[in-house]
């Protein structure tokens, strides 16, 4: 059978064996042979211990990892870390080849307008719905990505050797491309996995730029010029990017002014070398003389101003006009960048005021070759290029600030004092501080003196915001459009931000008032989103706030699912997320507006994790009308855009999820009944989970015990502190960590916990939840992504985590409560499916995680040994390198970790 008629596991089974060979090649070459036969025992036994499942066959296991010395135990994790780094590549590389049915899947556009065309829905609808559309990916900085951007580099260069092993005629070519490959991997083996110093935001902007210049900028106009042939008609440029990296306040004091100045110069760059070496390329391959073919006037016109002092090109109208467009974004490159771009400009020339200028001189070039050349220029490098600057500007991603709600009252509260005009601010009620704010709105003064004596952090955010004044005014008007609140409670959190702008000249009072930044809330906890649509109803009603939201008729508001997660339980935080997020629809249109919802995901399921598709269609009907924002953090940034053609497929993904979610018939936001359903369920949830987090006494040190919490803050992989304080409470850790630790230790509660109770105590029928499961789609995501959770969990493994604390009697009741929740919640989920087993109905992704976790389990054994090794005082740099590689391979191996 060839891998093209092969299932997916056997697709995968034979590119692994393929890269293993390879890899235990390299080994047996550069280690030995003996180190290649202790590696491959330990192989083998963990295989047959999950193949066979028998006592025999797990002390066979154990007698293996439990015979390696320290050295040979770091050696070892290294050697499963790469091997689970290449299964990720072969999975990936399944993935890039799976380009059969795109006419009728529905995650990509041809099949979302096939099942809509079933439905009714005509392409002008579709495109009349595109035409007020947004959909944005957003990268952040969130530290859960354990790859050094060298070892992406390496995986990259293997997936391209197997991209061409697929294309290659067999033969010398075959055993060439072979050898290629096993060079690359050599190369990886001999790849150091771990940073030896933490990651900066600079090292965090860089690593943003790679995939923005990788994947999005030369796949985003591929994608456009498909679905330009699709339609038949031009598509407008609804799928954008966005990045919070540079702008990203919130708990990291790093982000300064200087800081957002080289991110968005940094982007800049990016983009303007794309233009550049693209528009060298045409004037390359536009050789056209006017001797043989005419020009319009207007394309005659903008050759004549380039001045171009050739006389190779005096009949070369194009090659004329492109030198002139090349060299006025040279002197842009130098305006906005500094230093000079790779190939020098053939004469002086005024710099691009706007992207949309340059943008007019490339249509310009592109009219000309339509009318005397007809449509075989509608397509091509000029158009992809054209497309490229409407949607990319001078900016590459557009950049958010964000900062929290109390950071900006401090400001606020000092900037009022030191005006005079609010001894104490921060004294004052909420009604109080609405009137002071919106009095000081409705007239020019500021506040901001230079020759005041301010504190630190009010000098920080007053440069920060003049820094993004400055930057919009440089690099465009789109280059910066919202700042988001983090932990917004109130209206004053939101009219702050407008006394702030007001400072900087990013809000003008008047009638109507105006402003170029517009204040979003970021509502995280499950008391903030109950009270969300309240605070919006009451916000949209003031007289200042009206003018300002119909300037664009839209309202984004942002949800966050980690916070949200941690503060009441899986089930609980998605069903407050589905019933905000309708309500929130509901007040938009009282309000006459739009709702843009900003959903704050990260890669697992316990932050929101899990298919975007899926999550798209499972959304409540009404709430997406076309636009939607989505975070991309950590190593899901990594694994969905890394490569240009997985990126490819996911932008389209996104696109054919919200294109479906506008137009597809459904019935009402919130069916009572259903309603009524989840929330019991949810009540119940909710409880079981704050009853074990935070009303068990001792649990906190039980968590900072039984998981590599500890371990993973010395992890170098992001700017953040791991905790927004120094106490060790958990309110206080960052979701981030508080996910990865439970998925090191594999019992992954955030993903799973509280739904058992929920269904053992909420006296619902299992015939009605069965019957949701078939017929909701919110429902049915819901349990699909905690039933992957619970296949990649391993109770046993969770108790030898739960072995480390200190404090046993506690140890056991904690886990003892834990381990019988997860019985319940398992047992729930295959009642409600009508399973055997986890996974039965989706044998392909049981198969490729089940094939991993031979992998993964001695990772975890010796994690173990290694942190009882450093817990009993042994901290010596190979104990820490050894902890700090189970944790990369770890987070390899189960894919979504954070």
């Amino acid at each position: 059978m060839t891998q093209g008629q092969a299932s997916l596991p056997e697709q995968l089974r034979q590119t692994v064996r393929l890269l293993g060979r390879l890899l235990g090649d390299v080994i047996r070459e550069e280690d030995g042979q003996a180190v290649f036969d202790q590696i491959e025992a330990i192989r083998q036994a963990s295989v047959g211990y999950h193949r066979e499942g028998t006592a025999e066959a797990a002390r066979l296991m154990s007698e293996r990892l439990g015979g390696l010395s320290l050295s040979e135990t770091v050696r070892f994790v290294h050697s499963f870390a790469c091997f689970l780094q290449i299964t990720n590549i072969a999975e990936d590389h399944i993935q890039r080849r799976r380009d059969g049915g795109g006419e009728t899947r529905e995650d990509t556009l041809a099949g979302a307008l096939r099942a809509l065309k079933a439905e009714g829905t005509t392409r002008e609808q579709v495109l009349a719905l595109l035409a007020e559309a947004l959909v944005a990916p957003v990268i952040t900085a969130h530290p859960s990505e354990v790859r050094r951007k060298s070892v992406l580099d390496r995986q990259a260069a293997i997936a391209d050797r197997l991209d061409a092993l697929d294309r290659a005629a067999g033969g010398a070519e075959t055993s060439r491309i072979e050898r290629e490959m096993l060079r690359e991997i050599s190369l990886l083996w001999r790849t150091r996995l771990l940073r030896g110093t933490r990651i900066g935001i600079d090292d965090e902007v860089e690593n943003a730029v790679f995939y923005l210049a990788r994947s999005f900028l030369p796949e985003l106009p591929q994608l456009y010029a498909g679905w330009t042939e699709l339609f038949d008609a031009p598509v407008p440029s609804f799928l954008r990017v966005g990045s919070w990296v540079g702008g990203d306040r919130d708990g990291n004091p790093n982000v300064t002014e200087a800081v957002m100045r080289r991110a968005m110069a940094r982007q800049s760059k990016a983009a303007l070398d794309y233009y550049l070496e693209h528009i060298h390329a045409l004037g390359a391959a536009l050789s056209v003389s006017a001797d043989l073919v005419g020009v319009t006037p207007a394309l005659a016109a903008l050759a004549e101003r380039a001045h171009d002092p050739s006389p190779q090109r005096a009949d070369e109208p194009y090659r004329q006009a492109l030198t002139g467009i090349y060299a006025r974004l040279a002197a842009t490159y130098r305006q906005l960048v500094g230093g000079e771009p790779a190939r020098p400009q053939a004469g002086p020339a005024e710099p691009y005021d706007t992207a949309d200028a340059l943008r007019a001189d490339l249509q310009t070039a592109q009219d000309s070759l339509l009318t005397f050349h007809g449509p075989a220029f509608a397509a091509g490098p000029l158009p992809d290029l054209i497309r490229a600057v409407e949607v990319f500007g001078f900016h590459l991603a557009r950049l958010d600030l964000r900062q929290n709600s109390a950071v900006q009252a401090r400001v606020v509260a000092e900037l009022l004092a030191r005006a005079g005009a609010e001894a104490d601010y921060e004294t004052l009620d909420e009604d109080a501080r609405c009137d002071l704010l919106l009095s000081e709105l409705a007239h020019g003064r500021l506040l901001y003196s230079p020759f005041a004596d301010y504190g630190e952090e009010t000098r920080r955010e007053h440069a920060i915001l003049t820094a993004a004044a400055d930057i919009k005014h440089r690099y465009g008007r789109d280059a910066i459009r919202a700042y988001l609140v983090s932990n917004t409670t109130s209206i004053s959190d939101l009219l702050e931000v407008y006394i702030l702008l007001k400072e900087v000249g990013l809000f003008q009072p008047g009638d109507p008032p105006h402003t170029q930044v517009f204040a979003e809330p970021l509502f995280e906890t499950i008391a903030d989103l109950r009270a969300a649509p309240d605070i919006m109803r009451r916000y949209l009603a003031l007289p200042l706030i009206r003018p300002l939201a119909r300037q664009v008729g839209i309202q984004e508001v942002m949800i966050g699912y980690s916070d949200s997660n941690k503060d009441g339980s899986y089930l609980t935080s998605v069903w407050e997320l589905y019933q905000g997020s309708a309500a929130l629809a509901d007040t938009m249109r009282e309000a006459g507006l739009r709702l843009q919802l900003f959903h704050g995901r990260g890669g697992a399921v316990g932050r929101g994790g899990g298919s975007s598709f899926e999550a798209i269609l499972a959304q409540p009907p009404g709430t997406v009308g076309g636009r939607i924002r989505i975070t991309e953090q950590g190593e899901v940034v990594a694994n969905k855009y890394a490569d240009p053609e997985l990126a490819r497929q996911s932008l389209e993904t996104l696109a054919s999820g919200v294109v479906l979610a506008s137009l597809r018939k459904a019935g009402p936001a919130l069916d009572p009944a259903r309603a009524e359903t989840l929330d019991a369920l949810a009540r119940e949830a909710m409880h079981a989970y704050r009853s074990l987090v935070y009303e068990t006494p001792g649990f906190v040190d039980f968590f900072f015990a039984a998981t590599p919490i500890t371990e993973i803050a010395d992890l170098n992989i992001g700017s953040r502190p791991t905790s927004r304080q120094a106490q060790r409470t958990i309110e206080g850790l960052r979701a981030i960590p508080w996910v990865f630790a439970w998925s090191q230790s594999r019992a992954l509660l955030p993903g799973w916990f509280g739904f058992g109770s929920a269904v053992a105590r909420a006296g619902v029928p299992l015939e009605r939840l069965r019957e949701l499961h078939a017929e909701w789609a919110f429902f049915s995501s819901t349990l699909a992504n905690m039933e992957m959770v619970l296949f990649k969990g391993d109770m046993a493994l969770a108790a030898r985590y739960a072995a480390l604390a200190p404090d046993r009697a506690l140890a056991d009741a904690i886990f003892g409560e834990i381990r019988a929740e997860w019985d319940r919640t398992v047992e729930a989920v295959l009642a409600i499916t009508g399973q055997t087993a986890l996974l039965d109905d989706n044998p392909d992704l049981a198969a490729v995680i089940r094939s991993r976790l031979p992998y993964i389990d001695p990772l975890n054994h010796l994690q173990i040994e290694l942190l009882k090794r450093r817990r009993a005082g042994d901290d010596s740099p190979q104990v820490r390198a050894g902890i700090h590689l189970t944790i990369n391979g770890i987070a390899a191996g189960l894919r979504n970790t954070g």
